[in-house]
């Protein structure tokens, strides 16, 4: 039994759709028998001669990860405590400090803190880089080997050395181990009319969960939505059939993705249908270099089929599919197997998804700039009259909400669809 999935980090494995094949050895050359000869070899001399006595099992699950670690960043072993910890993953919960991370060069990078974890609120940023665990320095570690170092009981502290671009010294979190668990979707009316949703990462229920939301959301403006923007910054991805299905969301027809690798059973197409299709209000997707893999799916097909307008940053550029393969111990081998590919062709590895608008987070003011700009700001000003039928005010968006600047400019860009009548249709034109 193989199990595809679309992530790029470690710390939050995911599972998709399993695809039964049978597993057949392909015929081994002469040469390829010498090499194993040579590989049994050198584990008896280990075994024989190294100063302390070796566990056998070690050392086989050490020469596996070396394999591994010889062809991408994203190939690994999985012991049977991570194999386990994977499964466990699927269902969003784990106990740990809430980072997600990547290896990047031999650097172990945080791509983004988890909303509400200890790593969140201890102030741990996208970007920086971890140098050492408990004191252990992260520089020989794989990235496996790292997250299981980060995991463990609930309650328990640990020590994390960071290294922050544009601070000289290396700063240094303690952190006390929570249940972290993930919520995949959140949304809410950021006006009326105006939805919002944010999809944290693709899990089990993640389309079912984001549907329902979208059908909340209706319900709470007269039936109708005017647009939508939907939040998929710093989704590190997740199961690719989930994937699938929150394109599928808003689209009728067409390709939504497409794999290709070396074997027959990692060459699938996958296409949308009409059923359960949203309304076609104007859409608009926020992506950054947290985007990743799963989120680059959904991205690359609702904007190849002119769904979706993209504004924020570059995405993060994962085009490749994991494929999760038991062994007979219960570990696993984490293997790429195949490259995805969008709607109109495009593989996306290393080059990423590129916005339609590109705007940058920025810091907005805290304070209103000095000097008078409408009548309420002059001394003595006639106060407005009340109208009968004022309209009531509205809740203003949270303070956080409102230093969102790619939030904002995706709020207004949606108003001025509305505004001039644009639909998904028009966007298509």
């Amino acid at each position: 039994m193989r199990t595809i999935f679309l992530m790029f980090f470690v710390s939050l494995l995911v599972v998709a759709p399993s695809l039964a094949l049978e597993q057949k050895a392909p015929p081994q050359p002469d040469d390829a028998y010498a090499d194993l000869e040579l590989f049994t070899d050198a584990l008896a001399v280990i075994q024989r001669n190294y100063v302390e006595k070796v566990d056998l099992r070690q050392l086989i699950y050490g020469g596996i990860r070396g394999m591994l670690q010889t062809l991408d960043p994203h190939s690994s072993f999985l012991t049977p405590e991570l194999y386990q910890d994977m499964q466990a993953d699927t269902q969003g919960e784990f106990g740990g400090v809430g980072i997600e991370v990547t290896l990047e060069k031999d650097l172990l990078l945080v791509v983004a803190p988890i909303d509400g974890t200890p790593a969140q609120r201890a102030g741990i940023k996208a970007r920086d880089q971890i140098v050492s665990i408990n004191n252990q320095p992260t520089q020989s570690l794989d990235l496996t080997q790292a997250v299981n170092l980060m995991r463990g009981p609930v309650g328990e502290k640990i020590t994390l050395g960071i290294q922050r671009p544009g601070v000289e010294e290396n700063l240094e979190f303690e952190l006390v181990r929570e249940v972290i668990q993930l919520q995949s979707v959140s949304a809410k009316t950021l006006e009326p009319g105006y939805a919002y949703a944010r999809v944290r990462q693709f899990q089990e229920r993640t389309a079912t969960e984001l549907q329902q939301q979208l059908q909340q959301l209706r319900a709470a403006n007269n039936n109708r939505l005017k647009g939508l923007i939907l939040d998929l910054r710093d989704n590190p991805g997740g199961l690719l059939d989930q994937a699938v299905a929150v394109s599928d969301l808003f689209l009728t027809e067409g390709l939504i993705v497409y794999t290709q690798g070396r074997d027959p059973a990692d060459q699938v197409r996958f296409d949308a249908s009409a059923a359960q299709t949203e309304p076609a209000y104007p859409l608009i997707l926020l992506i950054n270099e947290g985007s990743a893999s799963a989120s680059e799916i959904v991205a690359g097909a609702l904007h190849d089929h002119a769904r979706a307008m993209l504004l924020g940053e570059k995405t993060f550029g994962k085009g490749s599919v994991q494929t999760i393969i038991p062994l007979s111990d219960d570990s696993g081998l984490r293997l790429t197997t195949a490259r995805y590919y969008t709607p109109s062709g495009t593989s996306i590895q290393v080059r990423g998804i590129e916005p339609d608008i590109a705007i940058s987070p920025l810091s907005l003011p805290e304070n209103k700039p000095q000097g008078h700009y409408r009548e309420a700001d002059l001394q003595n000003h006639f106060a407005p009259q009340v109208q009968p039928d004022a309209v009531p005010i509205l809740p203003a968006l949270s303070a956080q909400e409102q230093k969102d600047y790619q939030l904002m400019r995706a709020l207004d860009l949606l108003k001025g669809l509305d505004h001039f009548g644009v639909t998904a249709n028009r966007l298509a034109e």
